[in-house]
């Protein structure tokens, strides 16, 4: 939050002067019209209470003004938090790479971008009439002293014990508060996972189970919002309550002083008008502090973010990666990824496939080695250059087909429409309204589940990678298109190192050599044909999806 107003000092320091002038200028009418009781009022003189009348109403226009500009320079105030504070955030997001995932929950990133900042945002407006409160109150403390410093002691002493009244209030929501964001994050994320899964959840008849847990989290951050409510209640009831009651405290002491003549009725008139416009600053004392607090909690997520370390910032470079096309080894199942062939991994387990393809690019700790040295200690930068692990599910951001697909500067036409020809993506691009140039919404889904995941295995291919490691690339497509692919698929990757994990047998059949992964171990190495008739367990495994496959057909 300091950060955020050194951002921006001199506009803060106009909202200061604004504020202190139009909280300061809230004392000045109390004053007239005490001058206009005693002057023009009492003694029935009618051209003195005119002055003092037009003195109040010019008065007021001016404090109309001030209240105009203050709160036009607080928006812009606000309003510059917020985008500064969203500049950071995405940068963080962008750097964090493959780590973010990991390390933050999907809600906690969508809490911090559609809540936290806006909180921490309106943290600055109050530096503006938080200054003026200030000054006001010393102000006014001067302007009572001179009337009543019996008064005026009573106002000093007052205030700060409202302040310190409600202080256990603001650090007990602080706690509730920090609470309940947690539990917002957390089932922000499981509402993200259940969206990107339904129709998954709805295939295997997980929807009811997943809308009872849902449910149950979602029960159990109401009761936490409760207990949110209830202390902000309190804060807001002690917030207008409080100064009221200490208005009338002053208002029964100042009277008692004009009964005994103590002071005169326009004095009196003026110090409860004093103590009224003390209110305004006193309520934004109460409501700073209640700002504040949020502000921090929202804050302290922010900074969880933007302190995020992505992959490799930590890491010492040890060793440089080889300087051609080289082998790549797991040392944990045993597998070796030969130089310019076209690999396919077939796993019992889909989640130990997915730990080797994170592995082989880094993305997970490994002791893998690349050209015999270890591919943890080469700098990051150049092993994703060089190494491309593509998801069947990975992002699509939204845009145009050619803008998904044009993702180095130098690419041409025919490049991208030999990549797509190798996913066998033509049609796709044919059945949409305007072609390449038609728009898609973010991770296209305009598009069918077939479609996308060919269109994200052409822009794979346009990267052109020295290794490239696909996971399921044709999970969800039919088999005719899924033939063609695989047949493409080696055309279009000649010479280079590809690695496919599936157990399709239409892949498994067009790659050079297949390595069969049971309990994390590479059990047998070989060509489709060889291990289909030498391993029981390869041939039970790729049987079940011909089986599939013969039911899709």
């Amino acid at each position: 939050m300091w950060w955020l107003v050194r951002c921006e000092p001199v506009r803060v320091l106009r909202g200061a002067l604004i504020g202190t002038l139009w909280m300061v200028g809230l004392s000045v009418r109390p004053y007239l019209i005490a001058r206009a009781v005693d002057d023009g009022l009492r003694p029935n003189n009618h051209t003195a209470l005119l002055w003092w009348v037009a003195a109040i109403v010019a008065a007021g226009v001016a404090l109309a003004w001030l209240g105009i500009m203050r709160h036009r320079t607080m928006t812009f105030v606000r309003e510059d938090a917020t985008a500064r504070s969203a500049a950071v955030v995405l940068r963080a997001v962008s750097r964090g790479g493959a780590a973010l995932s990991r390390k933050l929950d999907a809600g906690e990133v969508a809490t911090v971008g559609g809540s936290d900042i806006s909180t921490v945002s309106a943290v600055l407006t109050i530096t503006g009439p938080g200054v003026g409160a200030i000054i006001a109150y010393a102000v006014a403390a001067v302007v009572l002293w001179s009337i009543s410093p019996l008064l005026a002691l009573f106002v000093l002493l007052g205030v700060p014990a409202m302040a310190i009244g409600i202080g256990p209030l603001l650090r007990r929501f602080e706690g509730v508060e920090s609470v309940y964001r947690h539990k917002h994050g957390l089932l922000t994320a499981r509402a993200t996972d259940i969206v990107a899964g339904l129709r998954v959840l709805a295939g295997v008849g997980g929807r009811g189970l997943f809308a009872r847990a849902y449910a149950d989290r979602s029960g159990d951050l109401r009761d936490e919002g409760y207990r949110v409510g209830a202390v902000s209640s309190w804060i807001f009831a002690g917030t207008a309550a409080i100064p009221g009651m200490f208005l009338a405290a002053v208002v029964w002491l100042a009277a008692r002083m004009t009964a005994a003549g103590e002071i005169t009725v326009g004095q009196m008139v003026a110090v409860y008008g004093y103590v009224a416009i003390l209110v305004v600053p006193v309520w934004f004392f109460l409501e700073g502090g209640y700002q504040v607090i949020r502000g921090r909690v929202s804050a302290r997520r922010i900074i969880a973010l933007l302190t995020l370390v992505p992959d490799g910032a930590d890491e010492a470079v040890t060793t440089q990666p080889p300087g051609r096309p080289s082998e790549l080894h797991d040392p944990a199942t045993g597998l070796r990824v030969p130089v310019g062939k076209l690999l396919a991994v077939a796993a019992a387990d889909p989640a130990e496939a997915i730990a080797l393809a994170d592995r082989l690019g880094r993305y997970a700790n490994t002791d893998v080695t690349w050209g015999g040295a270890p591919l943890g200690g080469m700098p990051l930068a150049e092993v994703r250059a060089r190494i491309l692990v593509d998801e069947h599910d990975s992002y699509l951001f939204a845009g145009t087909v050619r803008e998904i697909l044009h993702i180095r500067p130098d690419l041409t036409d025919a490049q991208i429409a030999a990549a797509l020809h190798a996913a066998s993506a033509e049609d796709v691009i044919e059945a949409l309204p305007q072609g390449m140039d038609t728009p898609v919404a973010a991770r296209a889904r305009t598009l069918s589940g077939g479609q996308r995941q060919r269109i994200r295995l052409a822009r794979a291919l346009l990267a052109e990678p020295e290794v490239l490691i696909l996971i399921d690339p044709t999970s969800a497509v039919d088999a005719h298109t899924e033939a063609r692919i695989a047949q493409r698929l080696r055309e279009h990757r000649a010479g280079l190192t590809t690695v496919v994990m599936a157990t399709s047998p239409l892949l498994l059949g067009r790659a050079d050599i297949v390595a069969h992964v049971r309990d994390n171990t590479v059990v047998a190495v070989g060509t489709h044909a060889e291990l289909t008739e030498t391993d029981d367990g390869y041939r039970a495994l790729v049987s079940r999806d011909a089986d599939i496959e013969e039911v899709a057909r």
